[in-house]
């Protein structure tokens, strides 16, 4: 018999050492969540029974470490046993550059929780939670995020429409900062010319309407829009079908200030009309 869903949410927050896990949980407190912090692996089903029987806990966040390979399979068990009592759940992967990590460990001064060269530990933790990332129904880059920014995209996935089942997050960035490690569709846009060298372009960004007015007058740009918009609904009722609750779209063009920016804004704003929660990020529109 297959047990009905309880109308509450559980997230269980996790990832790399340093890449903001004590932050997503106080954004959840603020949310009015119950959050625990490092939950031993082998008390979740017993802390799932527990708030089964407590009305008041219909939300709560777990904050939960995962640096020994060999906890990954108790860790499954537990998930097994929040879906045998119909308790509603989602995991969150906060996830960083290398190059974050290690400047943020720099900065605190902090021990890597896995006493080793910092470099080094970093390197086996990524080996360590490579299997939980990819079970995650969210990865969140948090290299460049500020705080706010993360309150942001959690608030974004609570807000969660079951019509759709889908929650988009819609950002441009630029090729030369890199690629957003959350992305999972990409679309490079630097086949369109650049407004970066038109002098009166430079320094605006695709928000400006001079901007807007000189990539829509590009030849390939009406059909590329068309076309990129099928091809994106018609594979988001295959993601929903798989299970997929948040969908990252990033697209990118070499600075992330005036081709990404435009074309990012066009997808969100079709997306919207369709039905969809949609967020935006322009991620290095100021740079």
């Amino acid at each position: 018999m297959t047990q009905k869903r309880t109308g509450g949410k559980i997230f269980i927050v996790t990832g790399m050492s340093g890449a903001g896990k004590s932050q997503a949980l106080k954004c959840f407190e603020d949310f009015g969540f119950y959050c625990v912090d490092n939950l031993p692996i082998g008390l979740i089903p017993e802390f799932s029974e527990f708030i089964k029987k407590q009305k008041h806990f219909r939300f709560v966040a777990l904050g939960i470490d995962m640096r020994e390979g060999r906890f990954f399979k108790g860790f499954a068990s537990s998930l097994e046993a929040l879906s045998s009592l119909g308790l509603n759940y989602k995991v969150i992967f906060l996830d960083s550059t290398d190059g974050a990590l290690l400047q943020r460990f720099s900065e605190t001064r902090h021990r890597h929780p896995l006493g080793k060269n910092v470099a080094a530990a970093i390197k086996e933790e990524r080996k360590i939670l490579y299997e939980l990332k990819g079970r995650a129904n969210k990865v969140i880059d948090t290299s460049k995020l500020t705080l706010g920014e993360l309150k942001e995209i959690l608030s974004g996935m609570l807000e969660l429409k079951r019509s759709k089942e889908m929650k988009l997050s819609i950002i441009s960035f630029g090729y030369k900062y890199g690629l957003p490690l959350d992305a999972d569709l990409v679309m490079d846009v630097r086949f369109l010319p650049n407004p970066n060298y038109i002098a009166s372009l430079k320094k605006k960004t695709g928000l400006d309407a001079a901007v807007c007015d000189y990539v829509r007058r590009r030849p390939a740009f009406r059909n590329f829009l068309k076309q990129y918009l099928a091809q994106i609904n018609f594979l988001l009722p295959y993601y929903i079908k798989e299970g997929k609750s948040y969908l990252t779209i990033a697209i990118g063009c070499t600075g992330g200030r005036h081709r990404s920016v435009f074309i990012a804004e066009q997808v969100a704003r079709s997306l919207s009309k369709s039905g969809f929660s949609v967020s935006k990020y322009h991620r290095d529109i100021r740079k």
